[in-house]
C-alpha cells in the first residue's frame, strides 16, 4: 500500500509542478524522464547496495575526520567553556563550519573545485536539457551555498533573463552548502544527507524544467566562471575562514530566535487550544507527509517536522529530529531526513534576493518578485526527493 501511495504522491508533485508551469509548451519530456530514472537509480545505489553503503561510509568518514580536525581548533579556543560531559551545539555542530569553509577555499584556490564544477556542469547540460550555466549553477550551489554561488557568475548576471534567474534560484534553494554538510551529519545519518544531496540536484532540474521551462539561443548559453587571481593564498584563506565564522554565527542567531519564537508560540497555542503550534502544523502537513509514503500513524509527527523546516529552517527541524523522541520507523526516519536536507524555507527568499541585490540591484528585485514561486518549487523538490526515498527504501 505504501508503494501505491508513493506513486500517487509522485504523480501529484509532478502534476502540481505542471499545473503551475509558466509555459507548458516548452516542457521537454525526454530529459525529465531521464532525470527521474537517474534519481531512482542513484537513490537505490546509495541506499540499497553494498557499493553505495561503502561509498557513503567513506564520505561520512571523510567528514568525520574533518570534524575531528575542526574540534582541535574549537578546543583550543573554547576549551574549558563547556561543562564536563556536555557537548554544546554551537561548539560541536556550528564551529566546524569554519574549518570546512577553509578547506573549500583552498580547493577553489588551487583550481580543483572550479574545474570540477565547470565540467560536471557541462556534462549535466547534455542530460537535463538546460543551459550550461544552469547546470553549472546546480552543482556549484551544492558546493558553495545558495548565496555564495551567485558570486561565481557575477559577470553573467546583467545578461540573464528573469526565467534563467528563477531556475538558478530554485536550484540554489533546493540544495545545501558543502561547508554545512558536516554539521548536518552530526544530526542525521550521513547516508540520508548524501542521498538528499544527489536527489535534490536532479530534483531541482526536474521541477524547474516543469515550472519554469524555456528555450535558449546558442549565443545565450555561454559559460564564464568568475575567478579572482588577485588574492594571495593567505588573503583567500582568511576570507574563507571569516566567511565560515559568519555562516556559523548567522545560523546560531537564527536558531536562537526561531527556537525561542517557537517555544513562545507553542506556549500561547497550548493555552488557547490545548495543542502546540507544531502539533497544529503537523495535522495540516500530515496528508502531505502521508503522500511521501509515511504511515498515517506517523504522518502527524513527521508533518510537524516538515512544517517546522519550512516555517523556520532545516537546522531547527533537524535538532528536533535528533532528540530521538519521535519513535519513527527506519523508513519514516529516512524519508523525513531526506526532506529536511535543503534550504527551502521562507528565510531563504530573503537570503537569495539579498545576495543577488548585493551584486545586481535589478536582478535581486526580480528574484524577490518570484520569491514565493521559487520557494514553492524548492519545496516540491524536497517532497520529490522524499517520495523517491520512500519508494526505494
Amino acid at each position: 500500500m505504501s508503494f501505491i501511495i508513493g506513486i500517487i504522491g509522485l504523480l501529484l508533485v509532478l502534476g502540481l509542478s505542471y499545473g503551475i508551469s509558466s509555459n507548458r509548451k516548452e516542457i521537454k519530456l525526454w530529459p525529465l524522464l531521464v532525470m527521474l530514472v537517474l534519481q531512482f537509480l542513484l537513490g537505490f545505489l546509495l541506499l540499497r547496495t553494498t557499493f553505495g553503503t561503502t561509498l557513503v561510509g567513506g564520505l561520512a568518514n571523510v567528514f568525520a575526520a574533518l570534524l575531528e580536525f575542526a574540534q582541535a581548533g574549537v578546543s583550543f579556543v573554547f576549551g574549558g567553556i563547556a561543562n564536563k560531559g556536555e557537548a554544546p551545539f554551537f561548539l560541536t555542530v556550528l564551529m566546524p563550519i569554519v574549518f570546512i569553509s577553509a578547506i573549500i577555499g583552498i580547493l577553489r584556490y588551487i583550481k580543483i573545485l572550479p574545474l570540477f564544477m565547470k565540467w560536471v556542469g557541462l556534462g549535466l547540460s547534455k542530460i537535463n536539457g538546460l543551459g550550461k550555466l544552469e547546470s553549472y549553477n546546480g552543482i556549484a550551489s551544492a558546493i558553495l551555498g545558495q548565496s555564495e554561488v551567485f558570486i561565481s557568475i557575477k559577470k553573467e548576471l546583467p545578461f540573464l533573463s528573469e526565467k534563467r534567474l528563477t531556475t538558478m534560484s530554485i536550484s540554489a534553494m533546493s540544495t545545501v552548502s558543502m561547508s554545512i554538510v558536516g554539521s548536518y551529519m552530526a544530526l542525521l545519518e550521513p547516508r540520508y544527507v548524501i542521498t538528499a544531496l544527489v536527489l535534490n540536484l536532479f530534483g531541482g532540474f526536474i521541477i524547474s524544467s516543469l515550472v519554469n521551462p524555456y528555450q535558449l539561443a546558442q549565443q545565450e548559453d555561454e559559460l564564464l566562471i568568475e575567478e579572482s587571481d588577485q588574492q594571495t593564498f593567505f588573503q583567500m584563506l582568511g576570507e574563507y575562514i571569516l566567511d565560515g565564522f559568519h555562516v556559523a554565527i548567522t545560523v546560531a542567531a537564527m536558531l536562537i530566535g526561531f527556537v525561542a519564537l517557537i517555544a513562545m508560540i507553542n506556549f500561547i497555542f497550548s493555552k488557547i487550544t490545548g495543542l502546540t503550534f507544531q502539533e497544529i502544523l503537523g495535522y495540516i502537513f500530515a496528508p502531505l507527509a502521508f503522500m511521501t509514503g509515511i504511515p498515517w500513524d506517523e504522518a502527524v509527527s513527521a508533518g510537524s517536522l516538515m512544517a517546522t523546516k519550512l516555517v523556520t529552517n532545516e537546522f531547527v527541524a533537524m535538532t528536533e529530529l535528533a532528540k530521538g523522541t519521535w519513535h519513527f520507523s527506519g523508513r519514516t526516519t529516512a524519508i523525513v531526513s531526506v526532506f529536511l536536507v535543503s534550504f527551502a524555507n521562507f528565510s531563504s527568499i530573503g537570503i537569495i534576493s539579498g545576495a543577488m541585490k548585493g551584486l545586481n540591484e535589478e536582478k535581486g528585485n526580480l528574484v524577490a518578485k518570484n520569491g514565493l514561486k521559487i520557494l514553492l518549487s524548492a519545496t516540491l523538490v524536497s517532497f520529490l526527493s522524499a517520495i523517491v526515498t520512500g519508494l526505494i527504501y
